[in-house]
């Protein structure tokens, strides 16, 4: 059996961290009064379009990363880090930080960012300022920043045509996950080292 490393982070602060965002979401949406869309698409549609959204984006992104010289940096360092982290914990903890995340930053930069832009500039003003500020957040270089904000596009266009925000608080789960799955299971595949690998 492998034997998990600790990590610097605790699973309390974990969860409460990316719970907290959703609490600030919810709290700016209330503040300013900000419309969110959710009947845009009935339940089974959300889990159809979730899925399969989730799955696309997370193999167009891999590849389009893995495309050499198309990006100023590779992401080794920000994989071997995510990596570490995320061996750290146990999977019922990581598939309880990508609901977090996923309810959490949907809250945050599509219900409240996004929704907020929308009335004060245009619908597609706000997809990019909000995708953009979701890159800035997640920025740990500039490489990452582009896949977050392109993923922060992705998602922002998927609340904008479907106007259901449970939609993308699926898909960004579902994809969170998947990344997760991907980078434990395959870590060669990031250029991950992994102790006791070749």
């Amino acid at each position: 059996m492998r034997r998990r490393r600790s990590s610097s982070i605790s699973t309390r602060a974990a969860l409460v961290f990316q719970g907290g965002i959703g609490v600030v979401g919810l709290i700016a949406i209330w503040l300013f009064d900000i419309p969110v869309q959710w009947q845009g698409l009935g339940g089974l549609e959300v889990l159809l379009y979730g899925g399969l959204g989730a799955v696309a984006t997370y193999l167009a992104l891999l590849l389009i990363t893995q495309i050499p010289g198309l990006f100023p940096d590779n992401l080794d360092r920000q994989m071997q880090g995510l990596y570490n982290f995320a061996r750290s914990f146990p999977w019922p903890v990581l598939v309880a930080l990508s609901v977090l995340a996923g309810v959490g930053e949907e809250l945050l930069f599509r219900g409240a960012a996004q929704g907020w832009l929308v009335q004060h500039t245009g619908p597609w003003t706000a997809v990019i300022a909000a995708s953009v500020l979701f890159g800035l957040v997640h920025y740990v270089s500039f490489t990452y920043f582009l896949v977050a904000t392109g993923l922060g596009l992705v998602l922002g266009t998927g609340y904008q045509l479907s106007g259901s925000l449970g939609l993308v608080m699926l898909w960004h789960a579902l994809y969170d996950m998947l990344a997760l799955y991907c980078l434990l299971r395959f870590p060669h595949w990031f250029g991950v080292k992994v102790p006791g690998r070749r």
